[in-house]
């Protein structure tokens, strides 16, 4: 059995210079480093703090406290989106896919793009896709039961969001796999190492891809969620090729990686802590509270940025016009003036006003059916799982804006 503690340069209660040393938007911070942490301290010390320029980047604030997040993503007319929505995006200048993509496009068009994307959601699409969510999760997890050691992410976390966005966009099965390999590429890495230019030669190559399916989609129009979404209007004209095929990516990106995350992170928790694995197991906690907890746990997103379009006050910090605000997630999700012990995973935790899917105008899309697919699987591990052996500390994504693991060796009894 693996410890539950994850792997930290610093284990105790970062020093008065060594936690405020930290970049944010080096990946390597958050696999070196016990982020909690940090976060811990941030939040007693300076709950908005100015990071300041590293290596010609811009300078940014950093929100902390959860009631500051929480307010910060229900304030879209000040704290904007059109620019992006991303650290890495936004430190680098604008996002291309500004006032086109939903993610990145403020009101009135928000609304309204909003309105269109939701059709993929519908609960006449969802009920077509919801049996057999928990088919496939269902069969998945029964090939690794009993096999021996298996791999969390290879063997059941890669296969079920990604089939389940491309079900409902009705992609051919032989591109799936091509999908799955540029999506990994796109927000993470492997290590430092990495060419930077892979992530975006994978976002590219996701572009291309759902270019050619909305021009196939627009000659050949039928039921499905992309045909919907290409025959519609947005502020009384239909979407360019280009832009449909930016909100498929959006899809397609946001529906496979957080869950894919989020599920490796609960057999890895499920596994560290085994009186909750029998308290889901036995029933005396429900599924769907260890949904929440296991989402608030994982916090696979771990910001979302904004760009402030007026001044105005966070906390006690003045924030400029112009000024980029990334809301930290991760420290929200582990505040303790809103969660009792945060840092203990509760598969029964009643009050839990987690904002890992986000919250306001904004929120996650695919909130839905990201808790279908957890909820799937977790049924599925009570059904037919006794036991949960993790054989290994699992690595982490390389990441400045994904937390969790990138595999999970362990062994389903």
């Amino acid at each position: 059995m693996v410890s539950s503690h994850h792997a930290a340069a610093f284990d105790g209660p970062y020093d008065d210079t060594s936690w405020a040393a930290l970049d944010l938007a080096d990946p390597a911070a958050f696999v070196e480093n016990d982020p909690y942490a940090y976060w811990d301290r941030m939040r007693r010390s300076e709950p908005v703090r100015r990071h300041p320029p590293v290596g010609g980047r811009p300078g940014f604030w950093a929100v902390a406290r959860h009631r500051d997040v929480q307010d910060c993503y229900k304030d879209a007319a000040r704290l904007g989106s059109a620019r992006g929505t991303v650290l890495d995006v936004l430190l680098r200048g604008t996002d291309s896919a500004g006032g086109r993509m939903l993610a990145v496009t403020d009101r009135p068009r928000h609304r309204e793009l909003r309105r269109v994307m939701l059709r993929a959601f519908s609960p006449r699409v969802l009920r077509y896709v919801e049996e057999a969510v928990r088919q496939r999760a269902d069969a998945l997890v029964a090939a690794v039961v009993g096999a021996g050691e298996a791999d969390a992410a290879r063997d059941i976390a890669e296969h079920l969001p990604l089939n389940t966005v491309c079900d409902l966009l009705e992609l051919p099965a032989a591109d799936r796999p091509s999908l799955l390999e540029w999506n990994k590429r796109a927000l993470s890495s492997e290590s430092a190492q990495d060419d930077p230019f892979d992530a975006l030669e994978a976002r590219n190559e996701i572009l291309s891809y759902f270019v050619d399916v909305v021009r196939e989609r627009r000659r050949r129009p039928g039921e499905d969620v992309i045909s919907m979404i290409a025959g519609a209007r947005v502020q009384g004209e239909t979407m360019t090729e280009d832009d449909l095929a930016l909100n498929c990516y959006s899809l397609i990106l946001g529906g496979d990686e957080s869950t894919r995350v989020t599920t490796i992170g609960a057999l890895h928790a499920l596994g560290v802590h085994e009186e909750q694995w029998r308290r889901l197991r036995t029933g005396e906690a429900a599924v769907h509270t260890a949904v929440e907890e296991v989402l608030r746990w994982v916090t696979p997103a771990m910001h979302f940025a904004r760009t402030a379009t007026v001044d105005l006050r966070i906390g006690d910090a003045e924030v400029a016009a112009g000024d980029i605000v990334t809301l930290w997630n991760i420290s929200a999700n582990n505040d303790p003036e809103v969660f009792e012990e945060p840092r203990r995973f509760d598969v029964g935790r009643q009050h839990n006003p987690h904002l890992a899917l986000g919250h306001g105008p904004h929120f996650c899309l695919g909130a839905f059916l990201g808790r279908l697919e957890l909820s799937a699987v977790l049924e599925s591990l009570v059904r037919r799982v006794d036991r949960i052996e993790v054989l290994a500390e699992p690595p982490r994504v390389y990441s400045n804006f994904l937390f969790g693991h990138s595999a999970l060796r362990l062994r389903l009894d």
